[in-house]
């Protein structure tokens, strides 16, 4: 009876391992997509949330795919805050954007640091192309309420690989550029290319940035 009882323990144990052994290695959805962002200053990795942020990460992947980042640049940069890029060229030239699109910053999501947030005026309903990685923990950005000065800035994903890249970029010597008065790069932070990352699939060379 023992070691019937013995047998199986070992038989439920084994089939537990299988399953979980199983839930590890399944492949990833596109639930939550990867984009691979390759820069002057080295390569990072996004996971986006469309559960979350539908609107948002719609309008980032269109550009994505569009090719208009590439050629861009962060042309914001604040220490201890954030890095924001997509709208202009090297050369300060602002690029020609799609529509804006409606605030999705009472998603649920913190601008809490790693994370990837819409850019955009006053107008809460005014982001386009550019986007910012937050530094820290921003709570003053996220929504706190309705009207236009608590409206918060929409989080759209998060850094889960080369985070380090992000704040190298962060520790850039800025100064003042065409039309901004400081925080602009110096040299210029180019973001060459944003692709997204095919399901289950690592960043060329097979390994994170």
């Amino acid at each position: 009876m023992r070691d019937r009882l013995r047998l199986r323990a070992g038989v439920i144990l084994t089939l537990g391992m299988l399953l979980l052994g199983s839930a590890l290695a399944a492949p990833r959805t596109q639930d939550q997509p990867r984009v691979l962002f390759k820069t002057s200053e080295g390569r990072f990795v996004a996971e986006l949330y469309p559960r979350k942020a539908p609107a948002s990460v719609k309008n980032f992947l269109r550009y994505v795919r569009e090719d208009f980042y590439a050629g861009t640049i962060f042309h914001r940069v604040i220490s201890g805050f954030v890095i924001q890029g997509g709208g202009y060229t090297a050369e300060l030239q602002r690029k020609p954007t799609h529509a804006p699109i409606e605030n999705e910053a009472g998603n649920g999501l913190r601008n809490e640091r790693g994370t990837l947030a819409m850019a955009r005026s006053r107008d809460p309903d005014s982001a386009t192309s550019q986007f910012y990685i937050n530094l820290v923990d921003n709570p003053a950005l996220n929504r706190r309420s309705a009207s236009a000065a608590g409206a918060g800035y929409a989080v759209f994903g998060k850094i889960v690989e080369g985070m380090d890249v992000v704040d190298k970029i962060a520790s850039s010597e800025t100064g003042p550029a065409g039309p901004f008065p400081r925080d602009v790069p110096q040299p210029a932070i180019v973001i060459l290319d944003i692709q997204v990352l095919q399901t289950d699939s690592a960043p060329e060379g097979g390994q994170a940035p």
